[in-house]
Order: C-alpha cells, then structure tokens, then sequence
C-alpha cells in the first residue's frame, strides 16, 4: 500500500500588496459562495499527467516554489469586505502544501495519481484563508512521476491554467523565473489587472461592453423554452423534489475531424462552427428561430491579458436571429455575430448584475440567459482519451439542481476525439431531449463536412454550349 508524505514548500521574498478585486475573481467568488458545499468543487481548474521518463523531487519541489514567485494569482487571498466588495491581499511569504504519495512497486503510479488527484479535486477552497492551489505527487522509484495541480477558479481560468501547466514544464527542466518572465510580457498581475479596470480606460471599456450587453438582453425573447419545459422524464421525482441534473457526454472522434474540415471551408474558427451547431438544436428543440446564449470568452484579446495567469474569462451575450437555412449559412452568421460577442465580454459582472436588477424592477422584458456554452478546447490540456474509433454517449454523474439554467454544455478535446458534455434542468430538456440534442449537433457538423468535402473535391462541370433559357429544363 502506498504511503503519505505530506510535505511544505517554504515560499518568501515574493511581491506583496493588497487592493479590490479584479472583475474575473469577483465574478467566479460571487457565483462559487451561492453553491452547495457539495457543488462548489465542480468550479476548480484542474489538470494531472504523468512524468515521463520521472524527474527528482527536489527538482519539481524547486519547480514549483519558482511559480510561486512567477504568478501572483497563486499566492493571493481573497477577502470579503464589510461594503460586499471583495478585496485581494497578496502574501509574500507563506508555504504551499504537496501531499506526496508513494507507491509501491505492485502500485501503477499513473492509477495512484488519478486517485489523488480525484482526491484533491473534490474539495473546496476557502479563499480567505488559504492559498488557491494544491499539489499532490506520486514518486516510484525514487523519482516524482505523476503530478497533480487542482486550483480554484478564482485564481485561474482555463487560458491560464495552459500556461501554468507550460511554465511549471519549463522551470522543471531548468529554465529560470527571469526568463520565463521575459517571454510572457506583457502579463498582467492580479493587482495590475485591478487597477487597470478602475483606471479611464477600463471603466470606458466596462460602460461600452455592459451597454452592449443589455442592449442585446433588450432584443432577445425573454424566454427560449416553453414555461412547462416539455414532457418530464417517466422516472422524474416530485414537483416538490427538484430533480438533479443529469450529465451526458457525446465523445466523437468524426466531430473532431468534420469540425476542422468545415471550419476551413467557411474560414471561420471552429468554435463559431459548434457554436452554429448549438445555436440550430437550441432552436430546434425550443420551437423557435432566434436564440440567445450565454458564451464564456476567454477575454485574452487585449494584449497585457495574453499572457495573464489568473481568472480573465467572462460572460458574452450572443444573439443569433435567425437559425433557419442551410447549416454552411448559419455558420457564417454565427461567426459574424461570435465577433462581436468576443468584443464586449470584459466587463465589471457585479455591475451588470444591479443594472439587470433595475430593468427587471421596472418591469423590462429581457432576454433567457439560461443557456451557456463553453469551449474549453485549446484553454484546458487534453482529458484522457479511451482511443475507439466511434460516437458514444454516457451519463457519467448528477448534479445538484441549479436555479436559473436551461442547459450548461462544454466542448471538451481530448487526443483522438472531441467530446460534448452537457449538463441539463430534466424538468425543461429531459434525458431524451438531451440525446437528441448532443447527436443533432454532430450530425449537423458531420453532414456539412459531407457537403463541403463534395463541392470542393468535385471535377468541373462543362456548361452546355447553348444553356437552357429561364423555365426550361435542361436536357429536355
């Protein structure tokens, strides 16, 4: 049996100071203390692999105190204040807890590091008094071969946790803080992200961004699904027993090649193709042709964000009016209108959120915001893959219900597949409902990538010499 070696990395001399909250780690504070204790792990940024060929543990453990100092965001506590706001305080000393485990040589290290790491994962954090990271290690053989990073969100997002994950990998093999640092800038820090947002700039940039916002929450219907929700699932419990949330997830390796192969057709991103893809079900399955979704941006547009490792995504306001006709075409309209929802999503969410007060007290209709969608792809590392060739869809966990949303569905990337995974109030979109979503949207995807393979592989035809005049029939 493997045993435990809970070890502390001494941190000092680091940068300190104090100051209000940047947007991001408001936002994700605010929405985290509304869950559950149960619920709230689901909101941390995670991420293991195994260490290959093993490197010393002096060496990660050095690795990792480097970081420390690379990265404010992970040595930052945060404070609620008397007047609600929150305040971020910035330790410049402290030390980082690693729980080590090793395993014995009947013990796979790469099964022990899933088991710690599940095991990290699935606490919350209380950021007001303790740092926002933890490490867990699994060492055989005398070198450190699996590691485990389990953040809170209001320290990172996925953006963020990409480059955490890269510099840890390059001061682990022996570049320094100095030259990393080099190559980031510009980054901002927390503290510098903050007092940029209370600068000129940022509040103009705050006021346009909401402007925008509300003014699209204006146009949208303000409700996409019918008041009943549909038939509810046979097995669904009691009105007065809220069901749990179901959670499926489609993994398709053929989605993961059509969405490339139409995303160059059309030359637009692949994220606006699977955005197409549920815009057109979110319609189909609401009986309607216009649609609004809640888009989670990763807000890295604005060059001293680029870098950043901290929490940077917000929430975008995507309006589509109009789902109907050929899939090719709702795809360019999406990305027409994905642009300018990237545009305005960096905004102050608590002040949106008093501005959507006041316009609901006077009695304004606003748009549904209650259904998200999340493209983690290229923001968060790669999810192990089971590696078979073909479509499956499962119902992996339950969730706590969640008031306030329709549907959540992430866009998860793996070595070999894209996944799909969604997660849905049954009393609004049962589990039928929820299939017929998640294969409605590969299906899209993959008969487009048909249509398009066709039009650009097939030969030239000869027009006729004398073509036929308007309303007759050629070859007649």
């Amino acid at each position: 049996m493997s045993t435990r070696q809970p070890l502390e990395i001494a941190f000092s001399s680091g940068r300190a100071g104090s100051g209000p909250a940047t947007w991001g780690q408001h936002a994700i504070w605010d929405a985290v203390r509304r869950l559950a204790p149960a619920d709230a792990p689901r909101y941390n940024i995670t991420t293991a692999a195994p260490l290959n060929p093993g490197l010393p543990l002096p060496v990660v453990l050095g690795a990792l105190e480097q970081l420390l100092h690379l990265h404010d965001s992970l040595h930052t506590r945060l404070l609620p204040g008397e007047d609600g706001r929150l305040r971020q305080v910035l330790d410049p000393e402290g030390t980082l807890a690693v729980e080590v485990r090793s395993a014995t040589p009947a013990e796979d290290p790469a099964d022990l590091g899933a088991r710690l790491h599940e095991e990290l994962a699935a606490r919350p954090f209380d950021t007001a008094t303790r740092w926002p990271i933890r490490v867990g290690v699994v060492v055989a053989d005398g070198l450190a071969r699996h590691i485990s990073l389990v953040l809170s969100h209001t320290a990172v997002d996925g953006s963020g946790m990409s480059r955490l994950v890269a510099d840890l990998t390059a001061l682990s093999l022996g570049h320094s803080p100095e030259q990393l640092a080099g190559l980031r800038e510009p980054a901002r820090q927390p503290l510098q992200e903050a007092e940029f947002q209370l600068s000129e700039r940022g509040v103009r940039r705050d006021t346009a961004a909401r402007k925008q916002f509300v003014r699209k929450l204006r146009l949208g219907p303000p409700r996409l699904f019918p008041p009943t929700g549909g038939t509810p699932a046979a097995d669904a419990p009691a009105a007065d027993a809220p069901a749990r949330f179901p959670n499926a997830v489609l993994r398709s390796p053929a989605l993961a090649r059509a969405v490339e192969q139409v995303a160059a057709a059309h030359r637009v991103s692949t994220s606006s193709v699977l955005l197409a893809a549920v815009a057109t079900m979110t319609a189909e399955l609401a009986g309607r042709t216009e649609v609004v979704l809640n888009v989670v941006v990763n807000n890295r547009f604005l060059p001293e964000l680029a870098n950043a490792v901290g929490v940077v995504a917000g929430d975008g306001l995507f309006h589509l009016p109009d789902t109907t006709g050929e899939f090719g075409e709702v795809v360019r309209r999406t990305h027409a209108a994905a642009i300018g929802t990237y545009r305005h999503a960096y905004f102050d969410k608590l002040a949106l959120a008093a501005e959507v007060d006041r316009l609901t007290t006077e009695g304004v209709e606003l748009a549904d915001r209650s259904c998200v969608f999340n493209d983690t792809r290229e923001l968060l590392p790669a999810a192990p893959d089971p590696g078979h060739d073909r479509t499956t869809l499962t119902w992996p966990v339950e969730f706590e219900p969640r008031p306030g949303l329709t549907y959540a569905l992430d866009a998860l990337q793996s070595p070999e597949a894209l996944s799909l995974a969604m997660t849905a109030d049954p009393s609004v979109i049962p589990r039928p409902a929820m299939e017929r979503f998640l294969h409605g949207m590969e299906e899209l995807v993959l008969t487009e990538a048909v249509t398009v393979a066709a039009t650009t592989t097939a030969p030239p035809t000869t027009p006729p010499t004398n073509p036929p005049s308007t309303g007759e029939a050629a070859g007649a």
